[in-house]
């Protein structure tokens, strides 16, 4: 039964997508960052304040690190989601962001000193080759000669921001378990992305955003990353990372029902492809120790 924790997991991460795209007419981006973190972050701290002052002298050290890992997982990835959903498909969305095992993996060797193999090269050039079939809508000449559209690319950079964020949340090894560092990771998501709110102008919650807001908030930042950490634990790193697969599945099956948007063939060609590729390259990796599996954000 445990294989559920990551099902759930992935479920919740792709409602988390769908939440996305409806935020981009009751909400501003800027905004909904915001509060989703700081929403977050009030909810745990009636559970985590002591816990983090107890270890706040082995944390001190590690102070830069963990902001920069917050402007990483937190307030780059998330926010350019937001940004991103405006000018593409939920479907795209989750088929570029299911590329973070890999692109964690090419982070990996020179961060973490690993070496690619036949195999992993590989899956690479399937996935690559899956992904520029699905954002050239089948023409790939059409990438070539007119680049990708502004969702798109603020999604490969956002995906490259949470793989690089793994990769050195691997590297650094904190000295302290999960919930302390992803609260104060939260801690300064909140400060930095406090700016970037006031800048906006747009401070208040409407009773339509509240809800996005609050799924954003309780369910994906916080039951999500329990059932992630719980999955880990009871299945392994290893199996846990394989069901990051199903979340462009799930997000397809959802958009079709609650967004009305339908799977066209060069998604369902090239999303096969990426998954294929990123599959093939865990498949492989199984057998060294560069896995990263991250706490999802």
């Amino acid at each position: 039964m445990y294989f559920l924790l990551p099902l759930f997991t992935v479920i919740i991460w792709s409602g988390n997508s769908i939440v996305n795209i409806l935020s981009t007419n009751v909400i501003a981006p800027e905004t909904i960052s915001f509060y989703r973190w700081f929403i977050a972050l009030i909810a745990l701290t009636p559970f985590l304040l002591k816990p983090v002052w107890k270890k706040r002298h082995a944390i001190k050290p590690y102070l830069t690190k963990l902001a920069f890992l917050a402007l990483l997982g937190m307030a780059i990835n998330q926010s350019l989601a937001y940004f991103a959903a405006a000018t593409t498909t939920v479907t795209n969305m989750t088929l570029i962001f299911s590329l973070v095992p890999l692109l964690s993996l090419m982070f990996s060797v020179p961060l973490l000193g690993l070496s690619l193999t036949k195999r992993a090269l590989f899956g690479a050039t399937i996935s690559l080759t899956g992904l520029m079939y699905m954002l050239s809508q089948g023409q790939v000449s059409n990438l070539l000669s007119k680049g990708l559209n502004i969702g798109d690319s603020l999604m490969l950079i956002a995906a490259c921001s949470y793989s690089l964020y793994g990769v050195l949340l691997k590297r650094w090894r904190l000295p302290f378990n999960n919930w302390i560092a992803l609260y104060v990771q939260m801690v300064f998501a909140v400060i930095i992305l406090l700016p970037v709110l006031t800048y906006n102008g747009q401070v208040s919650l409407s009773s339509e955003s509240l809800p996005l807001v609050l799924y954003a908030a309780i369910p994906t930042s916080i039951l999500a990353t329990w059932l992630w950490m719980q999955s880990i634990h009871h299945l392994g790193a290893d199996k846990t990372a394989m069901f990051m697969n199903l979340l462009p599945v799930f997000t397809a099956i959802m958009a079709t029902f609650i967004l009305d948007e339908q799977l066209s063939s060069y998604q369902f060609i090239g999303g096969a492809l990426v998954l294929a590729g990123v599959t093939l390259t865990q498949l492989k990796s199984k057998k060294s120790t560069g896995k990263v599996v991250t706490i999802p954000s």
